[in-house]
Formats: structure tokens, sequence, C-alpha cells
């Protein structure tokens, strides 16, 4: 075994599957949130994908965010692009589109997925969630996950927060 060999830490298979994804964010079109996801079973990529608009419309970085004001039960507010396709909807439509079956598999990606997301990843059968980190606005998608059985993990307990821009 050469010194080199030696030295050389397979990552595990969470690990794997979550630099995958960040590899896929590359491609992302929003400077807001460049994510990218991957979908796996039995250790297989089944599908990826990443933040951008919709087939042919502008994406953010050609033409800038498309900005929603959201006022919240509490009295705050945010701001939220919406010219973008989430990289787990890309991702579940890209499946949908070559008739791939996600149940029973392992979705990979940034943070905890928004409540539309989690919705969509519930319906398709997806069985365990893996997050780099928290969203700041994810509590509803984790108690969404919890009472549909969906296994939520996370690599680390900070929460990351989008800039307001």
């Amino acid at each position: 075994m050469t010194e080199e060999n030696k030295k050389h830490i397979r990552p595990s298979w969470d690990k794997y599957f979550m630099d995958l994804a960040h590899s896929v964010s590359k491609r992302a079109t929003c400077d807001r949130g460049r994510a990218g996801c991957v979908i796996v079973r039995d250790k297989q990529i089944l599908v990826t994908g990443y933040v951008g608009a919709p087939r042919g419309l502008p994406h953010c970085d050609d033409v800038g965010h498309l900005l929603k004001k959201v006022i919240h039960e509490d009295g705050s507010e945010s701001r939220h692009c919406v010219r973008t396709v989430h990289a787990e909807q890309n991702a579940i439509t890209q499946a949908a589109r070559r008739g791939i079956a996600l149940e029973g598999a392992t979705l990979y990606v940034r943070m905890t997925p928004c409540r539309t997301c989690a919705m969509l990843i519930i319906n398709c059968g997806i069985e365990r969630v893996v997050c780099e980190k928290k969203y700041h606005a994810g509590r509803e998608s984790e108690e969404m996950f919890k009472q549909a059985g969906i296994k939520l993990e996370y690599f680390s307990e900070d929460t990351l927060k989008y800039e307001d821009r």
C-alpha cells in the first residue's frame, strides 16, 4: 500500500451524496440560494436537480430576482425569490419526465426543504431526507415529515438564512 493510500479516508455514503449535491448546485442560476439536490436509492443516483428558472424562462443570474414579500402570522415580513424552481422540485420533475419512481429513495439537499417541497417529497414516496443545515423557516416541513414518517437528518444543527436582497 502506498503512503498516499494510507492517508485516504473514504467518505460515508451520506457525505459522498451530499458532496455530489454540492457539485450539482454549481449549475444553479440564482445566487440567493445556489442549492443542488441528489435523490438516490440503494446507493445509486436516480436523479439530480438544482435551483433555476423553468425551461425557457429567464434566470435570476441574467435578469435579476423576482422577489415577493411574504407577511407571516406573527407580523414579520420576508422576501422570497419566486423566479426559480427549487432544487428538490427540479429533481422530482426530472424523475417524472424520465419515468423514474422515487418510492423508497433518499433525498440529499443543502437545507430543510420548504413546505411545498416537503409536500412533494411526501407524495412521491421518498422515505429519508438528509440536509446539510436547517432552514430558518423549516419548522412546518419538519413537522410534516414527522407526521408522514419520513426520516429527517442533518449534518449540522446550524440554521441557514437567506440575505434579504
